[in-house]
């Protein structure tokens, strides 16, 4: 009589149609081989009470046991085809990715070192007319004699000056007004103060170096000379 818990013949083929149907898989994990484990002893504890209940001999029994094995390692192993395909395309975008961002990163650096070298490429070429018209006003000085000559160079200057200012302003760069303005620490730097009664106190008197403003940026300070009230003036008296 055989023993229910001995495998049959067809039993001692399973192991190498498993071997044969996982060759080239990869290699199952530690919790995938303890998940099949378990797996086949539940199989086999309810193949077992489900035989002890059934009709037929020992035989039965065994033929039942290796149907539910059969059924329960293919579809172990659908899971893990299904999960090491799922494994590998994660592996596969997770290089896409890599690869990507390094690509990323690589333009970023040469733009912001472009941007550095030539961003302000317009700003010089819109320049370069005012550079030729200065060095026009000089050779046409340096040709000539006598105080016409020097009138000349003069406006010739003055005439660059007032172009300079609108390629200046073109490019959203302009001049902070100081003179005659009340003292604003925001946008002036105090040189020096001097006796002025004849102007509020605290007002600029003075413009030593013009501020500018790069849109709503300070480039620069004006700096200033401010008024301050002699001795035992004070503010709204009379000078007369």
């Amino acid at each position: 009589m055989t023993d229910p818990k001995t495998p049959t013949t067809d039993d001692d083929t399973e192991p190498s149609q498993a071997d044969e149907a996982s060759e080239g898989a990869l290699a199952a994990s530690a919790e995938l081989e303890e998940a099949l484990r378990e797996a086949t002893e539940s199989v086999e504890a309810r193949a077992a009470a489900r035989a002890a209940s059934a009709p037929g001999g020992p035989g039965s029994a065994d033929k039942v046991l290796l149907e539910v094995l059969s059924q329960e390692l293919q579809s172990l192993k659908q899971k893990f085809e299904e999960l090491t395909k799922e494994r590998d395309e994660l592996h596969d975008r997770h290089l896409r990715l890599q690869a990507e961002f390094e690509n990323f990163r690589r333009r970023g650096l040469k733009e912001r070192q472009e941007a550095h070298n030539f961003g302000h490429q317009n700003l010089v070429k819109d320049l370069l007319p005012s550079v030729d018209n200065l060095e026009r006003a000089l050779t046409a000085s340096s040709e000539g004699n006598g105080g016409e000559d020097l009138q000349a160079l003069l406006q010739g200057i003055e005439l660059v000056l007032r172009e300079f200012m609108g390629v200046l302003g073109k490019h959203g760069v302009t001049k902070i007004e100081a003179a005659d303005k009340p003292f604003d620490p925001a946008f002036h730097e105090a040189m020096s103060q001097v006796v002025d009664d004849n102007m509020p106190e605290g007002s600029v008197v003075a413009v030593l170096e013009e501020g500018y403003q790069l849109r709503n940026r300070m480039l620069r300070p004006s700096r200033v000379i401010v008024s301050k009230r002699s001795d035992g003036k004070r503010e709204g008296e009379s000078t007369s």
